[in-house]
């Protein structure tokens, strides 16, 4: 059974960082694309970040550019998020999600991996909350 179980959320003020990790229990994580989404109180889920199965491509959303790093560790079947430079408006449920679908640098690839519909597993998620 697939699993991906998230942690590294919490409190944190505004300009603070955190890392987020999560860890698959997919037999071949080394073949899967990575993603972080998020879900604010009365929104919809929104892309955060993917990365490609072998690490080479990453992707983010505007919003957080600049500010998250995604990264994989595929000998620990760990996919990590470091948020830094937090700002209330980055206060969400941050989710992770796997899929076999590749990430390369086709632009159609990179749009499909920002939807939600290309994942196949997803985490409970782990709670981020920025104050000000």
């Amino acid at each position: 059974q697939v699993q991906l179980v998230e942690s590294g959320g919490g409190l944190v003020q505004a300009g603070g960082s955190l890392r987020l990790s999560c860890a698959a229990s997919l037999r071949t994580f080394s073949t899967y694309t990575m993603g972080w989404f998020r879900q604010a109180s009365g929104k919809e889920r929104e892309f955060v970040a993917a990365i490609s199965s072998g690490g080479v491509y990453t992707y983010y959303a505007d919003s957080v550019k600049g500010r998250f790093t995604i990264s994989r560790d595929n000998a620990k079947n760990t996919v990590h998020l470091q948020v830094d430079s937090l700002k209330p408006e980055d206060t969400a449920l941050y989710y992770c999600a796997a899929t076999l679908r590749p990430l390369n640098s086709r632009s159609a690839t990179i749009r499909s991996a920002t939807m939600t519909g290309y994942y196949d597993y997803w985490g409970q998620g782990t709670q981020v909350t920025v104050s000000s």
